[in-house]
């Protein structure tokens, strides 16, 4: 190692070793570091939150004492006019600490409908072709155990199943990139807590506080849940219940696809027996996204009523006119169902 590479580091074990002598913030990187399987080179998606400022300096201490280059990224959407000095004053607070960040722009036309779950997409889509270009294979993430809550309920509220409330992990792997997600049991109280220490601020997001945002509305429903009661480990054990049921409904998918379900690899088509269909919808409903999925070579599942739509369609009609769900054809051929894939099939 080079000599200034050398005091540089060192100057940064003086800056860290001090702050992690407190005891709350020691006790949430130890639950960081618990969380964080990694063993080579990562990028930080940053935001100016308390979650994203702990996050960097979390995994800006574990990269030092482990020896990984780490990358830190924040997206400017410029949604909101200040979003370009608040992007420059992050940069500047976590220059101060040593960690330098990129700042990202979103170039184009804004969204004037959907805007948080676009904002996010393009966050994900930015900062991941950055860490294409780097070769860089895991991305973290700020997400803490108040999201997990969030997303739990407005996945509930949309009559999601047990799949959808029980998805939500600390870990996923997305396009040859693997998402951590190593706060998962810390509180955001303990990483608002940490950002003051360390930083001294952390930006607050006014949408955050807006009720036309559902997940504003949400926060305001778990504050009162929280008065009667509703506590973590109440929540944990919910979850653990859900995720037992899920792992059975699971077991049984794979038997249908097993025993009732053909697979023609060469030539990309599935046939599906009439028993297929016999089985609890649940059972038949996963089986059949996942077929499509499979057959059509994307990403995201078929969207749950058109599919829903389509095997009530099958279980009661004779006679099944040719249609297409999720790229994949799907047409009944004597008592079986072929799916092959959309504009790409031959027999």
């Amino acid at each position: 190692m080079k000599k200034k590479s050398l005091n540089a580091k060192q100057i940064s074990h003086k800056k860290i070793l001090p702050i992690l002598k407190d005891k709350k913030i020691k006790f949430i990187y130890d639950e960081f570091k618990k969380n964080i399987k990694i063993h080579s080179n990562f990028a930080v998606a940053v935001s100016g939150g308390p979650d994203s400022l702990a996050l960097a300096f979390l995994s800006y201490c574990f990269s030092i004492f482990n020896n990984f280059k780490t990358k830190f990224y924040l997206v400017d959407h410029r949604l909101r006019s200040n979003s370009s000095s608040e992007a420059k004053i992050v940069s500047k607070k976590l220059l101060e600490h040593g960690i330098r960040c990129k700042v990202l722009i979103w170039k184009g036309k804004k969204p004037k409908k959907n805007i948080q779950s676009i904002a996010r997409f393009k966050r994900y889509s930015l900062i991941k072709r950055e860490c294409k270009k780097n070769k860089i294979k895991f991305l973290l993430l700020g997400h803490h155990y108040d999201d997990l809550l969030e997303n739990f309920l407005i996945r509930l509220f949309r009559g999601s199943g047990l799949r959808g409330l029980t998805s939500f992990g600390a870990h996923n792997h997305k396009n040859d990139i693997s998402i951590l997600r190593p706060l998962m049991n810390v509180k955001k109280k303990d990483l608002e807590y940490l950002s003051k220490k360390v930083f001294g601020f952390y930006v607050k997001d006014p949408s955050n506080f807006n009720n036309i945002f559902q997940r504003s509305r949400i926060r305001k429903i778990l504050n009162l849940l929280e008065i009667e009661g509703f506590d973590k480990n109440k929540f944990n054990l919910t979850v653990r219940n859900l995720k037992e049921s899920d792992e059975v409904i699971k077991y049984y998918v794979q038997q249908n696809l097993i025993n009732n379900a053909k697979y023609f690899e060469k030539k990309n088509y599935f046939l599906l027996r009439k028993e297929f269909f016999e089985q609890p919808n649940e059972i038949i409903f996963r089986s059949f996204s996942s077929i499509l999925k499979i057959v059509s070579g994307g990403y995201y599942e078929a969207r749950g009523k058109k599919v829903n739509n389509i095997i009530n369609e099958i279980k009661t009609t004779d006679i099944l006119k040719k249609t297409t769900i999720g790229g994949c054809f799907v047409e009944k051929i004597a008592e079986s169902i072929l799916i092959s894939k959309e504009n790409n099939f031959k027999i």
